[in-house]
This record gives structure tokens, sequence and C-alpha cells, in this order.
């Protein structure tokens, strides 16, 4: 499915990343001592979550034949013990019966059932 590298060298802490033959830059804000280059960790996490809400609920909608005009997916990660995210949709040209659909479908995404149901992760040395 998905392929991907991260690398680092010595600038602290600016991490080269290619996923799928695209490449984009990660890094940390200078407040914990990296150079503000790129995305945070956790920002690339509310990206994938927010694309793949966004994406799922064009598809549905464009399945539908549903008149929706917009979307916007708001996210907000809270907490540093018990993290949590907080989503909003704001969706324009449906009504309410076909945005409270597009909410319960939101539940469902490909990357909200992996963050809500864990993935596990095997590491090994090379």
């Amino acid at each position: 499915m998905a392929h991907g590298t991260a690398r680092i060298g010595r600038d602290k802490y600016r991490t080269e990343i290619s996923v799928g033959g695209r490449d984009l830059v990660a890094d940390e804000p200078p407040a914990l001592g990296g150079q503000g280059a790129g995305f945070a960790p956790y920002d690339l996490l509310l990206a994938s979550l927010g694309a793949c809400t966004a994406i799922t609920l064009r598809m549905y909608a464009d399945r539908k034949d549903w008149p929706l005009e917009s979307l916007e997916v708001g996210l907000r990660l809270h907490g540093a013990e018990e993290r949590r995210i907080d989503r909003t949709l704001t969706i324009t040209g449906l009504d309410d019966e076909q945005r409270a659909r597009l909410a319960d479908i939101a539940e469902r995404t490909p990357v909200t059932l992996t963050l809500k149901n864990g993935l596990p992760i095997d590491t090994r040395l090379t």
C-alpha cells in the first residue's frame, strides 16, 4: 500500500520525508529547538486525518449525487497525557439529513478508524 522514508541529518530537527513519490519537510518549531522549516509531526497527523475526512465525504456526496458545495474539516489536538482530537465539519449545500449522514460517515473514514483502533508498529534494525 503506502511506502515512505524519513531522513534526518545534523540539522535540528529538519526531516526530509518522501511518501508515494512526493516530498515534504517536517521540523519542530523554534520553541522546541527546530527551525520551523516544515510541519511538526502532530501537524502531519492532523493533516492526514483532515485530508482523509474531506476526501471520503466528497466521494460519498459525489456517489449520492448530492449538491455538496464545500466542506471544511476543522481539527484540534488536545492534551499532553490523554490526547484527543476535536473535529468539526462545516458543510455547505446540503440539507440537515445529508449533513448528519456525512457526520456519521466521518466516524468511519480509514484514517479515523486507524487512529481510534490503533495500529501495530513493528520496528527492526537493518
